[in-house]
């Protein structure tokens, strides 16, 4: 098996686990702005993973947009996001980025990661920022945990990833 991992990754946490990954398979590692399918060729497993950004991932349309140009090849996606793994984010996840006609070539994972404002480029920090004046005006009653978790993550960054959380994905691909 020869795998490669491509990653799109704005404040590091989809590259630690790509690198975490590569390093685990002994696969070749791209950043998705150096990576053409063409190149592709040469490999029996992609996996591509990105950061979660107002539910979509990023960067992942490099995947499904040449789905046909990937036939017979294993395809993993991953991807990074603050919220804690539950069923009905993976599942919104799935449903808002990828296509059920390409659903079935892709095998999908969700990864916890982190956030780090200061990491985020300027377009992202004022969008985030309208995101956190909106959860301040919030009364303190009406937050929830979710909330409260999320404005801390701007006074402090949040680091969630952890190697271990990659061992479903490694025993997919080696199986």
């Amino acid at each position: 098996m020869k795998a490669v991992v491509i990653y799109k990754s704005k404040t590091g946490f989809a590259k630690t686990y790509a690198q975490w990954i590569a390093e685990e398979l002994s696969a070749d590692i791209f950043e998705a702005s150096k990576a053409t399918i063409s190149m592709l060729d040469g490999y029996d497993t992609i996996i591509y993973g990105g950061g979660v950004y107002a539910g979509n991932i990023n960067g992942i349309k490099f995947i499904t947009n040449n789905i046909s140009k990937l036939a017979g090849k294993k395809i993993v996606v991953y991807a990074t996001g603050l919220s804690v793994f539950k069923e009905e984010i993976v599942a919104n996840l799935k449903k808002n980025n990828i296509k059920p006609n390409v659903e079935e070539h892709i095998k999908f994972f969700y990864l916890q990661g982190g956030f780090d404002y200061t990491k985020l480029g300027f377009s992202d920090k004022i969008i985030m920022g309208m995101l956190k004046r909106r959860l301040k005006r919030k009364k303190e009653e009406n937050k929830t945990n979710s909330d409260r978790g999320t404005l801390a993550s701007f006074e402090k960054p949040i680091d969630n990833t952890s190697k271990d959380k990659i061992s479903e994905l490694i025993a997919y691909v080696n199986s």
